[in-house]
């Protein structure tokens, strides 16, 4: 390269590098657009390229200056803005005018988003506490004022308890009653040694003894009144309390 090529370019490899420093820091990517910031960067490039070819000669001062301020100009309109705030330079957006607060792929472009889904999920469903009632009032439960069962009523509990033992119980709690026929004290330890007479054929049964627990009652909770066999009969009852 001549003397004289170099003199020309000298100037112009200087003021490139001085405005590329220029360039990349004249907005901080907060204006609208960096390329409205070209006129200025064409300022400081004229003046740049006029510092640096007074250097050489005052003839190469004006070339300079025009050297540079086109250099700037350029350079800075070429700079990527963001216009939309994406995140993405405005040079390498696809989708300018993201609307704020948009996730987007790196060309700028939204990400696909998916409409929640309408369908409800299914419940679980609900097991609901269950109450056994068990009394005289069809096949008598127990021999006369004693609290041994009878045949009809082990056969009954049998099968309740095959139903209990593959069941989702998680408690079971065996309450008995009696009819107001004679002393209260008497009705309520009768009422208790019926329950644990009930809750001892199911443990038999295969029901696991924490799951089993026994009340007595006595004649303090009739169903009905007692004023009739049948009405006596109905509240001489055991009651299986299912916990779900």
């Amino acid at each position: 390269m001549s003397v004289r090529c170099l003199r020309v370019v000298l100037p112009v490899l200087l003021v490139s590098s001085v405005l590329s420093g220029c360039a990349t820091t004249s907005s901080m990517g907060d204006a609208p657009l960096n390329q409205v910031n070209w006129p200025l960067c064409s300022a400081i490039g004229g003046l740049a390229g006029g510092g640096l070819g007074a250097i050489e000669s005052s003839a190469w001062a004006a070339g300079g200056a025009v050297a540079g301020a086109v250099i700037g100009g350029l350079m800075c309109y070429a700079q990527d803005g963001d216009a939309d705030g994406d995140g993405v330079f405005d040079r390498r957006d696809r989708c300018p005018n993201t609307p704020a607060n948009t996730w987007v792929h790196h060309d700028g472009c939204p990400l696909r988003t998916y409409p929640a889904s309408d369908i409800a999920p299914t419940p679980a469903p609900v097991v609901a506490d269950e109450v056994i009632v068990l009394s005289d009032l069809g096949n008598v439960l127990f021999a006369f004022d004693s609290a041994e069962l009878t045949a009809p009523a082990e056969t009954l509990l049998v099968e309740i308890g095959k139903r209990l033992v593959t069941s989702s119980a998680v408690g079971i709690n065996v309450t008995g009653h009696t009819d107001s026929v004679g002393a209260d004290a008497y009705n309520q330890g009768l009422s208790e040694r019926r329950a644990k007479s009930v809750a001892d054929f199911l443990l038999r049964q295969g029901i696991a003894a924490s799951k089993l627990s026994t009340e007595g009652f006595g004649e303090s909770r009739p169903m009905v009144d007692n004023a009739t066999d049948a009405g006596r009969a109905q509240n001489r009852r055991v009651e299986l309390h299912v916990d779900r």
